[in-house]
Parts: C-alpha cells; structure tokens; sequence
C-alpha cells in the first residue's frame, strides 16, 4: 500500500470517495429509480451545480438552506453564487421561468450531487446525491397521494424492503397545543399519545376536538393515507406500514401542506423526505407543488451489492470480434497487457 503520510489522499471532513462495488451499486439504484419515475410520467432535468444566489436562495425552498450554502464570487459577472445545497429551489425556478409556458401539472424528476457548508447529525455527509420528483401547477389530495406512491414505488423497484411512510401537517402543531393546554417542554407526552399507526392516530386526532378551520387539512390527510395504502396492495410493497405524527416540523420549514418521511427497517437515517409547499415568483405565491426527495447516502445501505459479472482474461491484442461475442454473453473481458510494446 503507498504511504499515504503526506496526505495527499485525505479529504474534508463529510467529503469521500466512493469506489467499487458501492459506486456501482448506487449507480445500478438511481437508473432504477429515475427508470420507475418515468413509468409514471416525470421528465428528467439537470439544473447547473452553481447559479446566481438572488435565485438560488429566493423565497420559498432555496431561503430556507441559506445556511447551509456555499457562496463563490463569479469571476465573470462579479455577481455572488451559490453551490446547490438542495435541488428543489433550482426545479421551482425552471418551472417558473423556462418551462412556464408548458401545461401543467408539471411532472419533473432529478438525480444531482448537491453540496452543503455543514453536516448534521442525521446526515454526516456535506456532499451526496439526491434523486427526487416534483409535481407542480396542482394542488389536490390526489396530487399528494401520487408523490407519495411515485416515491414508494421506486424505493420498492430498488430492492429497499420494509419501508414506513410517516405523515404530518406542520399546519396544525400549533392548533394541537393550543386545543390539548400542552406546554412545549411536554411535546414528547403528546407524541407519544397522538402518534402511530394511522387509525390510532387518526382516532386520537379526532378526540382531541381542534378548530373547524384545520378540519379540511385533516381531511386530506386521510384521503392520501387511504390512497396511498391502496396503492400499496396492488403494488404488493413488502412489510409497508403508515404512520403518523401530527407533531412533526422538522426539516419542513418552507411547507404548507401534507409531508411525509420514509424510513425502512435495518436502515440508519431518512431515506427521505417530501410534500406540499409554494414556488414564489417574487414574493408572491406562484404556483402550488408537491416533491419529494430520496438521500442515495442513506438509501445506499439497503441496496443489495451488485454481483459481479463472469469475466475472462483474453491476449492484449485480441481477436476483437470474439471480445465482441463474448460481451454478448454477458462477458467482462480483462485485457492482459505486457509491460513495452
């Protein structure tokens, strides 16, 4: 092995190399979920790693990661830009500017690295890749339903088993406390009655007697919940289960509807993330989405390794149209070369 003491082969802290067999593996599971993506009708767009940071940290999702941005200064303009931290601020500016005039719902699906200033406890890494859908230009408990599904459908078709999908509505949590007389110091109390499965949740939700006015939010919720179990039979998920928690806000700052977190078991961390939130042209609400987001650095530990294909050894200068048969069968050649000529 080279001495590495010079370290020239160290990288920053939440950077790293992925090599084979895992870059393989993830490769083979983001083709097999922008494949199942498609089945549903998401078109594939790739929005640049840098872009003006006027645009990139506008109001809505961008605003939100300000944070967790890198800024450069482009040499060209003199103007301040950002590296992506997330890519679903890029997809509400494109659909917004470049594909405004196209029909809509817009269905639109994505698989970039995005870069990040700091790492957090659910998630080490600065820079990974996330693979993603957004649906735009419509808002409705069906839109809601199909983003949940077009997730779990390509998480299933990626050979991830025993997934639970976990919804919210950020909207209500100050309704609840405020109905229960609960202090925020007691939040854990609370979740542990209002939280689970779905009827049980449901049922305790339904018991606590919150306002009319968050009532059509509740609504919808069960109707995507019902939808989406639905799917889930005549998909045949493996061990799929649905909860809910009511109480749930984290990491969905810039939403206004329902949300939703996917976890599988034997697998540390989210396996991502989505729902329903605006895209601002200006400050102004333009158009209602829903998206959602998978993290291949946490989906990369359920994805079964790839087996490596039957390889065979032939002469540096080979009889090429026996290479070409034998990569026909399925066949990795190995070029056997000799040191000068």
């Amino acid at each position: 092995m080279k001495d590495l003491s010079n370290n020239t082969a160290l990288l920053p802290s939440g950077f790293e190399d992925l090599l084979p067999p895992q870059a393989e593996a993830e490769y083979a599971a983001i083709s097999a979920l922008v494949g199942s993506f498609s089945k549903f009708g998401y078109r594939r767009v790739k929005p640049p790693m840098a872009e003006f940071e006027d645009s990139l940290l506008a109001p809505g999702p961008g605003a939100s990661l300000s944070a967790e941005t890198f800024r450069v200064m482009d040499s060209v303009t003199h103007r301040m830009m950002g590296l992506r931290s997330d890519i679903t601020a890029q997809i509400a500016r494109i659909a917004l500017s470049r594909l405004a005039d196209e029909p809509r719902p817009l269905r639109l699906t994505y698989a970039n690295d995005v870069i990040r200033t700091k790492a957090s406890q659910a998630r080490t890494q600065r820079q990974f890749t996330q693979v993603g859908c957004e649906l735009i230009g419509v808002d409705s408990a069906q839109a809601d339903a199909e983003i949940a599904v077009v997730a779990l459908a390509a998480i299933h078709e990626a050979g991830v088993k025993d997934v639970t999908i976990d919804f919210a509505t950020p909207q209500i949590v100050e309704d609840i406390f405020e109905a229960t007389k609960t202090e925020r110091e007691d939040i854990d109390a609370l979740r542990h009655k209002l939280s689970g499965p779905a009827d049980k949740a449901f049922k305790a939700i339904d018991d606590i007697g919150l306002p009319e006015l968050v009532q059509p939010l509740i609504d919808r919720l069960k109707m995507v919940v019902k939808t989406v179990e639905e799917a889930a039979e005549a998909f045949g998920f493996e061990s799929f289960s649905v909860t809910i928690d009511p109480l749930e806000t984290r990491g969905f700052e810039y939403h206004n509807g329902v949300v939703f977190t996917l976890f599988a078991k034997n697998i540390r961390g989210e396996l991502g993330r989505g729902g329903r939130y605006d895209i601002f042209d200006g400050q102004m609400a333009s158009e209602s989405a829903t998206g959602f987001t998978l993290y291949m650095d946490t989906l990369r530990q359920g994805i079964s390794k790839r087996e490596r294909a039957e390889t065979k050894e032939v002469d540096a200068t080979p009889d090429w149209g026996e290479v070409k048969d034998l990569h026909d069968q399925g066949i990795v050649t190995i070029l056997k070369h000799k040191e000068g000529l």
